[in-house]
């Protein structure tokens, strides 16, 4: 049988004189009884045999059940594992590595990354919780903690854990944050911050409310990608940038490419900004920015060239950050959305600029013009399946999730049909010359017969009793 117990001080076969076994020589240094060859398992020492014989009973129970973890592999710190274990095995798109990179190195790693995996307990899980949300909104800490749980799946799928304490210690509850309904703007706030942008950054707005467009998406548009034969825009590419802001192309997010229906109206519009402002070539990496290592990294990174409809007035693709605090917050307060909070100094060599620093609002963003397309489709009575197809969704559920509010009448109708069912001595009539031909119900007074169904009296009507005492009805003419 697998395993078994050497003692280190003592050889294993006795003197053929004496009888006796003899000191090896490592008598009386460290500790003396080893377990040994189980499969899979490390060995161990320990000072008793008694101790050794519990531990190999134990660790060969758990290795035949698949579940042995070693808790010297446990005694790792959290940041040692993430560091030396975790982190290197991740694939993320860069524009996704990033943020990933700065909350864990930022925020877990600070808080608890000293504690060993093994030690992290309820009591552990609790103070984490505690000091995230005196750091982050609750939003983030929920993204946070998800994080903290991909890390300790790992965790034991590597062997270093038997469990996810995550998952163990129900009485820490994930971090919840605030239920927000997506906001939504009215067409008078959409055409006041369109007339404030500058006449080049317009048809960003089109994009975003005809199209349902993210940022990213509307910002790596082509021209090649409008058929206006078909009367569809193809989305298949968004323009990101990794950590260290370097711009790449990739697919949108999912991995998703998408057809979307191109009203009249936004071709037309289209057209004329095409006319306006030419689409300018643009030559980006694919899916990563950095020099590719191997001939497999030097395909998939291959770079690719499109005509960007939306460029700068130099002629460059646009960099998010600078068009949303110097084209699209102006706007917004120029629009009476946003209000100017204060101002800041930015040094130019021996310039120096004064911009303003307005108020945080992240629903007044870029993305509440795909909001809006939402709301305006679903006002329409527009399927919720063809949305979620149209927005890039990975199901329905995710478009109810996010947008059932703006479903018209939402629990109205229901609401109406139940009131209608609780009618009392509700009857049913046949109007005069009505389209049926034929109609057969249970009567029980044949006097009532003509009455009941509503019709004069030249109404040619047919009846006979029933087995049951009641009269079958046929309606020959009204």
């Amino acid at each position: 049988m697998a395993g078994y117990i050497e003692d280190r001080w003592l050889k294993k076969r006795p003197d053929k004189v004496t009888g006796k076994r003899e000191r090896t020589t490592l008598y009386g240094k460290g500790l003396r009884y080893r377990v040994k060859g189980i499969p899979g398992v490390q060995d161990r020492s320990f000072a008793t045999s008694e101790d050794a014989k519990q531990w190999l009973a134990s660790a060969k129970t758990d290795s035949g059940r698949g579940e042995f973890v070693d808790p010297r592999d446990g005694s790792i710190s959290l940041e040692d594992y993430i560091v030396e274990h975790w982190w290197p095995g991740r694939t993320d798109e860069p524009s996704t590595a990033g943020p990933l990179h700065s909350r864990i190195w930022n925020h877990v790693i600070p808080l608890i990354g000293d504690v060993p995996l093994k030690d992290i307990d309820a009591s552990t899980l609790r103070l984490f919780k505690a000091g995230l949300l005196r750091r982050v909104e609750s939003s983030t800490a929920e993204v946070i903690w998800g994080h903290l749980t991909s890390i300790l799946n790992s965790a034991v799928d590597d062997k270093r854990l038997l469990r996810n304490p995550v998952k163990v210690h129900r009485s820490v509850k994930r971090p919840q944050r605030a239920e927000k309904k997506a906001k939504a703007w009215i067409r008078a706030t959409a055409d006041a911050v369109r007339s404030k942008l500058q006449e080049r950054y317009r048809f960003a707005v089109d994009l975003g409310l005809g199209l349902g467009l993210r940022q990213g998406e509307a910002f790596g548009l082509a021209e090649e990608d409008f058929d206006f034969k078909a009367g569809v825009v193809h989305v298949r590419r968004q323009l990101r940038w990794d950590i260290k802001g370097r711009p790449y192309f990739c697919l949108p997010k999912g991995g998703k490419t998408r057809e979307v229906p191109l009203a009249p109206n936004l071709a037309a519009r289209a057209r004329a900004h095409f006319r306006r402002f030419p689409p300018v070539t643009c030559t980006l990496p694919w899916r990563n920015p950095e020099p590719p290592a191997t001939p497999l990294e030097e395909k998939q990174r291959k770079p690719i060239t499109v005509m960007l409809v939306l460029t700068t007035s130099q002629g460059n693709r646009i960099y998010y950050g600078t068009w949303n605090e110097r084209s699209w917050k102006p706007a917004l307060a120029a629009a009476g959305v946003l209000k100017v909070v204060g101002e800041k100094l930015q040094h130019y060599g021996d310039r120096t600029r004064r911009y303003p620093v307005f108020e945080l609002s992240r629903s007044d963003m870029f993305h509440v013009l795909r909001h809006t397309y939402a709301s305006v489709q679903l006002e329409a009575g527009e399927s919720i399946v063809s949305l979620s197809a149209w927005l890039g969704h990975s199901s329905p559920k995710i478009t109810l999730d996010h947008y059932a509010h703006f479903v018209p009448g939402a629990g109205n109708r229901g609401l109406a049909a139940m009131d209608a069912w609780l009618e009392q001595d509700h009857q049913r009539k046949i109007p005069v010359k009505s389209l049926l031909m034929s109609w057969t119900t249970q009567l029980t007074m044949k006097p009532q017969v003509k009455d009941l169904i509503g019709c004069g009296p030249s109404m040619n009507v047919k009846y006979k009793e029933t087995a049951r005492g009641g009269l079958a009805v046929n309606i020959i003419e009204c």
